[in-house]
């Protein structure tokens, strides 16, 4: 699942339509998702089935269709974006924007939406240079929109001057710059694991632990955010991972194992931020065991870095290591053991690090024997500095 985020391109009704097909094309080959809402006069110029074949997904038109379920898509699709494209802009859509009209589709949307807003005029020069068009481009720009000047050239009525929608290479590096300004991990797919197994001990009971699965929702999300794909093998957590995350869900330790093994040679980069239970009863019953008392006899389940440490080859492998006790100790001889590349090692005794926290005080230790020492910070802010040592390997 490689789209990471939703980028809603509004089409309106220009001569320079046709280059918003071209846009369309480019973020998607970015890894975006791309969504486009047209105009009804943008249909006179291209038409929903050319945008819909390119984008992958159904092209809206018309605020009251008939042939579709009623939804209120201008608030879903407002919601949904992470960025708003308008491309190309004409003098009637700017003028609209400016004075806060919402008449159609493509204006209630944007009226909705929360994310940044990028404007591509396209028009006659004398029209773009006009007193209204350039106070309505003013108003826009206090309100924080971004404006892609047009360039200068031939334009479609024949006048030379500034009028031609910026080209779709250029808008479609401005809308990645803006979503992913450090696409350092473009092209990467890292496999990560959170959260905790749970072995049964009977049809009721189960052996766990604390895990809440934060920081490798947290390192899914840092991924995306820089441009790479993260699948996540998700055992029991307190947060979903994030829109955008292949998911794979298992229950039990040998799930996850079996998951992960499964995957990993499709991955640049494996890290293990799960904390899979360490033992499963040997004899589950699956009927609720009534006794007054109980004995378990537990047998070792598969150790998932180890096993992966064994067959990497050039992929990196972070390991996690909570610990309450002789830390750097600890998290070295588990470093060694798995043959990691680094270990993320953490004192869950120490107040601001502990089990389902949303922050964390982690040291990290790498095969070279380089050690960083790190002060309190969130969770997500550790992502990217581990992302960070990482990519400086």
């Amino acid at each position: 699942m490689m789209a990471v985020k939703t980028v809603i391109v509004g089409v309106t009704g220009g001569i320079a339509a046709y280059k918003s097909c071209e846009l369309v094309s480019r973020l998607k080959k970015l890894g975006y998702n791309v969504r486009v809402i047209m105009s009804r006069n943008a249909t006179e110029f291209v038409t929903p089935l050319t945008f819909e074949t390119l984008s992958n997904n159904r092209v809206v038109t018309d605020m009251f269709d008939k042939d579709r379920p009623f939804e209120v898509e201008h608030i879903s699709f407002a919601k949904e974006a992470a960025a708003f494209v308008i491309a190309p802009a004409t003098a009637n859509f700017i003028g609209k924007a400016a004075e806060g009209i919402a008449d159609d589709m493509l204006t209630t949307t944007v009226m909705a939406t929360l994310a940044p807003v990028i404007v591509c005029p396209a028009m006659n020069v004398n029209m773009y240079f006009s007193p209204a068009v350039q106070k309505n481009l003013a108003t826009l720009k206090e309100r924080g929109w971004h404006i892609v000047e047009p360039n200068e050239g031939m334009l479609a009525c024949g006048d030379v001057g500034k009028g031609r929608m910026e080209e779709p290479e250029a808008i479609a590096g401005y809308v990645d710059g803006l979503l992913t300004p450090n696409p350092d991990y473009r092209g990467k797919t890292v496999l990560i694991t959170a959260g905790a197994t749970r072995e049964p001990v009977d049809g009721v009971r189960f052996i766990s632990n604390r895990s809440s699965g934060k920081m490798g929702m947290a390192i899914a999300e840092a991924v995306m955010d820089r441009g790479g794909k993260a699948v996540v093998i998700q055992g029991y957590t307190s947060v979903g991972a994030p829109k955008g995350a292949e998911v794979v869900k298992v229950s039990t330790t040998e799930e996850m194992y079996s998951a992960v093994m499964e995957r990993y040679k499709e991955a640049d980069i494996i890290i293990k931020a799960a904390a899979p239970a360490d033992y499963k009863v040997k004899n589950y019953s699956a009927s609720k065991i009534k006794a007054p008392s109980l004995s378990l006899e537990l047998e070792k389940n598969p150790d998932i870095a180890a096993a992966v440490g064994k067959v990497k080859e050039g992929r990196r492998l972070v390991v996690f290591a909570a610990e309450t006790e002789e830390l750097l100790k600890n998290a070295r001889k588990k470093l060694d053991a798995k043959n990691a590349d680094m270990i993320v090692a953490n004192d869950v005794t120490m107040e601001g690090a502990g089990f389902d926290a949303d922050t964390n005080i982690a040291t990290l230790i790498k095969a070279d024997g380089a050690i960083i020492s790190l002060e309190k910070m969130t969770k997500s802010e550790l992502a990217h500095v581990i992302l960070d040592e990482i990519a400086a390997m």
